[in-house]
């Protein structure tokens, strides 16, 4: 150890600090009276030889810019000098284009301000235009019924065993077992047929206590055979079928069916119309309008059950050359289904248009502008599939809605099963085939797979309303 000049001593390697007035500091203690970046120079003294400040920021790691900036504490700088920003000031730069306006500048604002006017301007004719072309008819109306009672001065039940040619499953009764109200509301509710017609040999004539609303043999008659390979059955269901043919039919306007889908596999509801006279030939020939066909099976149905409702119109000279599919749309339930509660099923029909709908006329399902003949439209063959010649049987009346232009009536109804497409085979765990003799027995067989799904098998309908177009220039 070494004795320094005031002789004092400290030990080896050791630094003492010492302030500008003279006080010692001891090592470690902040020196708040000199620059914290050493800009001042100001080394602290060693206490041997080679002592260094272990304080001291070595000058090489520096920025040059840090030397007496304004962010150190000491006095005035020295040697380096303080930054100066080079930017010009703003008296000092050269705004060329205010000395000398560009006379072309002015329309970069006013052809994008011209553009949206003329934008809305045609906007708003066309909105005008479309509104203004809407075609406001005057309805009359024809029927209100909110069933107080069954009102035979309207309805018509319908019994038949044919099938309405579709191959429907069903005897349609006029029992109170199949259509019948109950607090205000209209039933049709299809039923199991009774089981000794089916085991026994059984003939059903309906010709004979001349109920049968049909005149076809084969509409009334109906038989079981139970001779060993004979598979001839009476229809295994009942159901109801109504119609207004008697009591309310129109020619152009509106029609309105609140109403609540069954629920239960192979049951076929339907709203659909059909012209009072076969005026213009056999069906479908004089059309057929339908405002809703569904199916009663759950939503997991590979053609869609109760969540899918279907609007059709039928046209075409013979049932080989039906031009359906060119007029149909179907709508899906959303997040819900028909059966689950009551729905508005609606018809709108004029010379121009017909459409359909379901609980508001903006939600259209099927929509159909007559704009040119249908014939034309059908695009139909020159010959049927047996050779014989296709004859235009609309045209002639000069009229481009034709043969929607006669006066139709309403019909209710729920079918069961069917044998003409409308379930397809193989789809589901459907329990026929439609070509089979055996398919009504095969669906009276696979009652135990079917049945337990009839939760709520019966069409519930709160209101209907007919009104008739009443402009004056209906033809009627």
């Amino acid at each position: 150890m070494e004795q320094d000049q005031g002789g004092s001593r400290q030990p080896a390697g050791s630094f003492s600090f010492v302030s500008n007035n003279g006080t010692p500091l001891r090592p470690g203690t902040p020196n708040t009276d000199r620059n914290p970046f050493g800009d001042d120079r100001i080394e602290p003294q060693p206490q041997q030889a080679g002592g260094l400040n272990p304080f001291a920021s070595p000058s090489v790691s520096r920025p040059a810019s840090s030397f007496g900036s304004s962010s150190a504490l000491g006095g005035a700088p020295r040697g380096q000098r303080y930054f100066h920003s080079r930017r010009v000031k703003k008296d000092e730069v050269e705004k060329p284009w205010l000395a000398k306006a560009d006379p072309k500048e002015k329309w970069v604002t006013i052809l994008p301000i011209l553009g949206i006017l003329v934008g809305l301007g045609i906007s708003g004719f066309l909105i005008w235009d479309g509104i203004h072309s809407v075609v406001k008819h005057k309805y009359c109306m024809v029927l209100e019924d909110n069933f107080d009672s069954f009102n035979t001065n309207v309805w018509t039940k319908e019994v038949q065993v044919g099938g309405f040619g579709n191959g429907e499953f069903e005897q349609t009764t006029n029992t109170e077992e199949n259509v019948y109200i109950e607090d205000g509301r209209l039933f049709i509710k299809p039923t199991l047929q009774d089981a000794a017609l089916i085991n026994k040999d059984n003939v059903i004539n309906l010709l004979k206590d001349g109920s049968c609303t049909s005149t076809k043999w084969s509409d009334c008659v109906a038989a079981t055979n139970t001779t060993t390979g004979n598979a001839t059955i009476v229809p295994p269901t009942r159901s109801g079928r109504i119609n207004t043919k008697k009591g309310a039919t129109i020619k152009y306007g509106r029609v309105e069916v609140v109403a609540k889908m069954p629920q239960g596999d192979w049951l076929w509801p339907a709203i659909w119309m059909l012209p009072v006279e076969e005026t213009y030939g056999p069906w479908p020939a004089s059309g057929e309008i339908d405002i809703l066909e569904s199916r009663g099976n759950n939503r997991s149905y590979a053609q869609g059950g109760n969540n899918i409702a279907s609007s059709t119109l039928h046209w075409g000279p013979d049932v080989d050359n039906d031009a359906w599919w060119r007029t149909n749309v179907k709508r899906e339930a959303s997040h819900t289904t028909y059966s689950a509660g009551f729905n508005t099923f609606g018809l709108e029909w004029s010379q121009k248009y017909l459409f359909t709908y379901i609980n508001s006329r903006l939600l259209q399902v099927l929509y159909t502008n007559f704009d040119e003949p249908l014939w034309d439209r059908g695009n139909f063959p020159a010959a049927n599939s047996n050779g014989t010649r296709l004859v235009d049987p609309w045209s002639q009346t000069g009229r481009d809605n034709t043969p929607f232009d006669q006066k139709f009536y309403l019909i209710l109804n729920v079918a069961v099963g069917g044998t003409n497409g409308w379930f397809e085979d193989s789809k589901s765990g459907k329990p026929w085939l439609d070509s089979s003799p055996n398919a009504k027995k095969d669906f009276w067989n696979a009652q135990d797979t079917w049945l337990p799904t009839w939760k709520s098998p019966a069409m519930e309908v709160k209101k209907v309303s007919m009104w008739q177009q009443c402009d004056g220039n209906e033809e009627l």
